[in-house]
């Protein structure tokens, strides 16, 4: 029964937050300040998110496979490739380490 409670409030809590953001007046979301917080914020998170993934286990600090996948990545991104080829890369690295440790 728990499952379903926090099913209700977070179904309830996005509800909220996008009413919230309908009710803002135009004249706020047109703010410099405000579009280039629109703008960066989501960037962070996910690099944030990217990076917790990548080099966390449960309670613990590591670098494995995942790390070199990142790392081909980046390298993927420097070079200016199209987006499947970047997450492709990334895949065929982590899988080759994968391979290559056991």
């Amino acid at each position: 029964m728990n499952v379903w409670i926090a099913i209700g409030v977070t179904a309830a809590a996005c509800y909220l937050v996008k009413l919230a953001g309908l009710l803002v007046p135009a004249g706020v979301l047109e703010r410099p300040l405000v579009q280039r917080l629109a703008a960066l914020l989501p960037v962070a998170l996910l690099a944030a998110l990217t990076a917790q993934q990548t080099f966390s286990a449960g309670d613990a600090l590591v670098l494995d496979a995942r790390a070199a996948g990142l790392a081909a990545a980046a390298i993927a991104l420097v070079m200016r490739a199209p987006f499947l080829v970047v997450v492709a890369a990334a895949v065929a690295v982590t899988a080759g380490v994968r391979a290559l440790g056991g």
